[in-house]
């Protein structure tokens, strides 16, 4: 997977696109599925400690750079396709973003689209930067503290890859560099509320020490 400190990586589903019923088509080998849902939140992250919950802006890929987004393998190796060949077609809807691929064009294209439809390989990852975000803490019981952070801008859209295994089978979700930060920032604000409470709790001994006169 490319090293990169900005980038970051989500898995989603991949299917084989549905047609018609009796609707010809010569010998095209197609893929289809959405990178993400808009607006629908995905646990992220999860410890005793916290909760991190990430959602989709509708409006994430308006000014997104996705003119020469490609299809790989495990965000590696050679391409399937090509946003600047037709043969790969990345656009936000209604729903999400959504993502087709011709694997019909190069031999290795071929094999990856039989490993697809026998159901062998059936998730897929992107890779994108994030341009703005907006992050909120929503709960805060107890020890445990819950974030939502919402993506309000994509910067640019680099690959669309099919994956062997993602990193967390029952969430879909791929490594995010983006979480040292928000688990960091989480700990800072936890820490500096703990801070003023113990502040406010030294005055107000101080107080009763006087006399009620701080």
């Amino acid at each position: 997977m490319p090293n990169s400190k900005d980038r970051e990586y989500r898995s989603m589903m991949l299917a084989i696109e549905q047609r018609a019923e009796g609707e010809e088509v010569a010998d095209e080998m197609v893929v289809s599925g959405y990178a993400t849902t808009f607006n629908e939140p995905y646990l992220l992250w999860s410890d005793d400690d916290m909760e991190i919950w990430e959602q989709v802006s509708d409006r994430a890929f308006d000014n997104a750079d996705m003119s020469d987004c490609i299809m790989q393998y495990n965000h590696e190796g050679r391409v399937f396709a090509r946003v600047k060949n037709d043969t790969l077609i990345v656009r936000p809807d209604e729903k999400g973003l959504f993502v087709r691929a011709d694997l019909g064009g190069t031999d290795i294209g071929r094999g990856l689209y039989q490993e697809i439809s026998g159901g062998y390989t059936d998730q897929m990852s992107f890779g994108f930067t994030v341009e703005k975000d907006e992050r909120v803490i929503t709960e805060e019981e107890g020890n445990k503290t819950k974030m939502l952070r919402t993506i309000l801008s994509v910067g640019r859209l680099f690959d669309v890859s099919a994956v062997s295994i993602p990193a967390n089978p029952s969430t879909f979700i791929q490594s995010v560099r983006f979480l040292d930060g928000a688990i960091d920032e989480i700990k800072a604000e936890r820490l500096k509320a703990e801070q003023e409470r113990t502040e406010r709790k030294r005055l107000e001994i101080k107080a009763r020490a006087l006399g009620g006169k701080a």
